[in-house]
């Protein structure tokens, strides 16, 4: 793998999660019907009518409006964005947070689909369905064979609410046939991935996204580490493009005293809008931690720059993302929106975190190699700020503008670089599909297994290792992986819990040895 590679993967992976994320005013509206007086939209009008018309070949025109309105709004900002019709149910469910199913993971794998785990207390794990199980069909739709397409698996496990979907499972680890009626419910898609208290008395919450249930996840999460008795707050923002606003407003509610003021906003006609912290939180004292680094964009921000400009807390990781614009979205009547920027927000010291995107989308995109190649992932002095944009926090400490937020506490990434390549690997699905494949050649042997006998096995397991890089090489996939070996067998060993196990021990696992976790101590 060349040198420079790696950073560009995760420069467009990053862009694409902090476009579709970004930073919304939760409140979608449709605009009123407008009478168009103006020569040039009547000219763009009556250019598709020519085209639909009078040209000599049969075109999509709906395909030429839809790259007509991107290409508009690719000259305005970097995150104001058009979302088709096709994507805006996927687009709807991950920002609503749920959607209405079965409750399952699973994989499309060997031509069927393999349930991996259920969700904890949803319909699936109720009507008696497990991991490793095979779903055959669905009311009579036949769900294996290698013709099988994700929407046909999708559209027959989901539907209306209440509805029941009538399954034929084949259970592997018995040999056995069966029939499961399972009763369709919301499923949750969670926001916060987990909540915990850590070995050393703090409390851990990790939240992947602002979605319109975050704030409810948070507090419920919040309240049951209060309970444990926690000795300070962790909430980890890490690779956390974004989301509502009014959702990161109302967790700063929670952890910001009374009247402090948490963000501003500035509209097109100058009209400020200030967000205050209220009075009714349930952690407004005690210690606090964010983590962050430079995929931690948007309403992730705007928790950093709040509890940082207050002096509330202590942020850690590395320098964010740099996005201060806020986003609305506006439907378009025919399932497709756009996501318009319609203001500015300042964090509470008065700064624009905002990067600059006069150079173009690609510049702005591939920030992440520039940092790279600066060497500010590596060290804290390389972080490239503007003196000009000095601000002061409410105790007199100096914090900078104009690109992101620099955290108190600089954390760097791996000093070699493939290191970090192989942690993207270990966390893509190739990795949760191997272990799932390891898993269900003996199902009953692992799930007879301690976790600590499960851990011990693993790792002392030499197979796994050579079995994994041949796994890769199958996929076309070659990493020079011995010189990690302990690093790719770490995270492993993590995945296993994780199908075994669940979340909760899956984390605990990786953090006793995250880097962030341990500067916090």
């Amino acid at each position: 793998m060349k040198k420079f590679f790696w950073p560009i993967i995760v420069s467009i992976s990053l862009s694409l999660g902090i476009l579709l994320g970004g930073f919304l005013m939760s409140a979608s509206y449709r605009t009123k019907n407008t009478v168009f007086t103006n020569h040039n939209k009547l000219k763009l009008n009556r250019l598709i009518d020519f085209i639909e018309q009078e040209y000599v070949d049969e075109v999509d025109t709906d395909s030429i409006v839809n790259k007509t309105v991107s290409t508009i709004l690719e000259q305005l900002d970097p995150h104001s964005i058009y979302i088709a019709k096709d994507e805006m149910q996927a687009v709807s469910e991950s920002m609503q947070g749920s959607f209405v199913g079965i409750g399952v993971n699973y994989y499309f794998y060997q031509d069927s689909v393999a349930v991996i785990r259920d969700i904890e207390n949803g319909p699936a794990e109720k009507a008696g369905i497990i991991p490793g199980d095979r779903i055959l069909s669905a009311d009579g739709v036949q769900l294996y064979g290698k013709g099988i397409s994700t929407d046909s698996i999708v559209n027959a496990l989901r539907g209306e609410e209440n509805t029941i979907v009538n399954l034929q499972v084949y259970r592997k680890k018995e040999d056995t046939a069966l029939e499961i009626a399972v009763i369709r419910k919301a499923i949750p898609l969670k926001s916060v991935d987990i909540s915990m208290k850590l070995d050393d008395g703090l409390g851990y919450i990790k939240i992947n996204r602002f979605s319109s249930q975050t704030y409810t996840e948070f507090r419920e999460a919040l309240k049951k580490l209060i309970r444990q008795e926690i000795e300070g707050l962790i909430i980890d923002l890490r690779d956390n493009g974004g989301g509502y606003m009014d959702q990161a407003i109302k967790m700063l509610d929670e952890l910001v005293p009374k009247d402090q003021t948490v963000v501003k906003t500035i509209n097109k006609r100058g009209k400020e809008t200030i967000s205050k912290a209220g009075s009714n939180g349930v952690y407004k004292e005690g210690k606090l931690y964010v983590l962050v680094n430079e995929n931690s964009a948007s309403a992730s921000e705007i928790i950093a720059g709040a509890v940082q400009d207050n002096d509330r807390g202590t942020i850690v990781g590395r320098r964010t993302f740099g996005k201060g614009l806020v986003q609305r979205e506006l439907l378009l009547g025919d399932g497709s929106a756009i996501r318009l920027t319609t203001a500015r927000y300042y964090t509470p010291s008065g700064r624009s975190i905002q990067k600059p995107y006069s150079n173009g989308l690609e510049v702005y995109n591939h920030d992440f190699i520039s940092r790279y190649e600066r060497g500010e992932l590596y060290a804290a002095d390389s972080i490239k700020i503007a003196d000009s944009l000095q601000f002061k926090t409410r105790s007199g400490r100096v914090v900078y503008g104009g690109g992101g937020i620099v955290p108190d506490i600089f954390v760097p990434i791996a000093k070699n670089h493939g290191d970090d390549v192989t942690i993207m690997l270990m966390k893509s699905g190739l990795v949760s599909y191997f272990v799932f494949q390891e898993i269900d050649k003996d199902r009953n042997k692992f799930d007879a297994m301690t976790k600590e006998k499960l851990i011990n096995f693993t790792q002392k397991n030499k197979v796994i290792y050579s079995d994994f890089k041949k796994y890769l090489a199958q996929n076309n996939l070659y990493f020079k992986l011995d010189k990690r070996k302990d690093l790719v067998m770490n995270y492993l060993v993590a995945e296993f819990i994780n199908q075994l196990f669940g979340e909760e021990e899956y984390y605990r696992w990786l953090l006793s040895d995250d880097p962030m976790i341990q500067a916090v101590k």
